[in-house]
């Protein structure tokens, strides 16, 4: 093997012409002095187009490769301008990296593969490169794998969420195809602009051809699916549907803690702090103000899940505050629901509402209102069996990619780092099929 064939096939080049290579012993860094080859000279760099020289550009510039083994590689080379009948007077495009990045193409997918793997330090530390660099890299790494597929081919059923990823309500709006599981677009924000931003981009045609939309409750998100694709059957997401019960769950159980804790104050004598003397008077509207407080996870979690101390619990809430227990109960009865065949499901759907509208609970009088306008979407996700389950993997997904995306300072890098991870084509290591 001819040694200009071993050092491009070490860098990891293509079409280049390897001139000269030199171990810088001050700096420790190998130097490839290279160019490209006649085929691949004077292109326009945004377009690739065959363009005529225009002048020798800022001189001799340098590239970040890949280490050989531990020493750091870069490539130099001359960085002439040429003239391109779109886009002007451009730098001359080089075939071992993007236009405008000063890494090679090798090193950018090597860079994208761990970030998609391992955490930001361990890149930063094997790379030798700052973290915001990373995302400057995932960022354009992103953008040539989306141009080499349509991310929007035969999407016919979706899944709409919004998740937070920064302090200060900084939310995306994400896009699930619930047939693939992948994801499907992101985007900051979460109004109608940004949601129609998405049906925007698939296009009228093929907004049409959604069948089915699933989603939480948000009425941003139902405008904006009526108006773009008024035939899809929307599906309330059985999650969400049972976490307003829940919260309705929750609001009674405050309201029983603090007329506890209003009663305590009002009919027993003031304890100091510590321990009560051994012949102190028993305090048993403090203690119900004491269950109450510590019977949250006793009411939200499915009965199948409960352990032996909060079965006790609850039957402790069942005996002495039938209000609270109406309010678990009609929680659980909710939740049943989406279990039944659909005919059952729509029976028993109506008895809910019909005794949530007699319990004499505001928090559940409330809720069935709210029930009643979803009712269409409730009985659609059982009848076709659709629920936010993959979204909500996804966020569980999306929330752990934050974590490790911490110090972007722009979402679109989060965005190219989630994409890349969730979106159906995970970057390879440079070398790999």
């Amino acid at each position: 093997m001819q040694d200009a064939t071993l050092w491009r096939t070490l860098l990891g080049v293509e079409k280049t012409v390897v001139e000269d290579v030199n171990y810088d012993s001050v700096s420790g860094v190998l130097i490839a002095s290279v160019r490209p080859s006649a085929a691949s000279a004077r292109r326009c760099g945004v377009c690739r187009r065959r363009c005529p020289k225009y002048d020798q550009g800022e001189g001799r510039r340098r590239w970040r490769a890949l280490d050989l083994g531990t020493v750091p590689a870069v490539l130099e080379a001359d960085a002439p301008r040429v003239r391109c009948r779109e886009h002007g007077v451009v730098v001359a495009a080089v075939p071992w990296a993007r236009h405008q990045a000063g890494h090679t193409l090798a090193f950018d997918a090597q860079v994208a593969w761990l970030a998609t793997q391992t955490s930001k330090t361990a890149i930063t530390e094997l790379m030798r490169i700052a973290w915001r660099t990373v995302g400057a890299i995932i960022t354009r790494v992103w953008a040539d794998t989306a141009a080499t597929f349509d991310p929007f081919a035969n999407l016919s059923r979706i899944g709409i969420d919004e998740i937070s990823y920064k302090r200060g309500h900084k939310y995306l709006t994400i896009v699930v195809d619930h047939d693939t599981g992948r994801l499907v677009w992101a985007c900051p924000g979460r109004d109608i602009a940004t949601l129609s931003k998405f049906f925007d981009a698939l296009g009228a045609e093929r907004s049409a051809q959604i069948t089915h939309v699933s989603a939480d409750g948000a009425s941003w998100i139902a405008h904006v699916v009526a108006a773009k694709c008024p035939h899809a059957v929307r599906c309330a997401d059985p999650f969400h549907v049972v976490s307003w019960a829940t919260d309705a769950l929750d609001n009674v159980r405050r309201g029983a803690w603090n007329e506890a804790r209003k009663a305590a104050r009002a009919n027993e004598p003031y304890r100091g702090r510590g321990r009560p003397p051994q012949d102190a008077p028993p305090r048993p509207d403090s203690a119900r103000a004491a269950g109450l407080k510590n019977s949250r996870y006793a009411l939200w979690k499915n009965p199948e899940d409960l352990t032996e101390r909060q079965q006790t619990k609850l039957a402790w809430i069942v005996q002495t505050n039938p209000d609270l227990a109406r309010a678990y109960f009609l929680k659980e009865a909710l939740r049943t629901i989406f279990k039944l065949p659909l005919e059952d499901a729509d029976e028993a759907l109506d008895s809910w509402i019909s005794w949530a509208r007699r319990s004499q609970l505001p928090a559940f009088v409330k809720l069935q209102r709210t029930i009643v306008d979803q009712r269409p979407n409730i009985l659609a996700a059982i009848e076709h069996g659709l629920s936010n389950g993959r979204i909500e993997s996804m966020n569980t997904k999306i929330r752990l990619i934050t974590r490790i995306a911490f110090g972007f300072k722009k979402p679109e890098a989060l965005i190219a780092l989630a994409m890349l991870s969730l979106g159906g084509h995970k970057p390879v290591l440079p070398g790999r099929n």
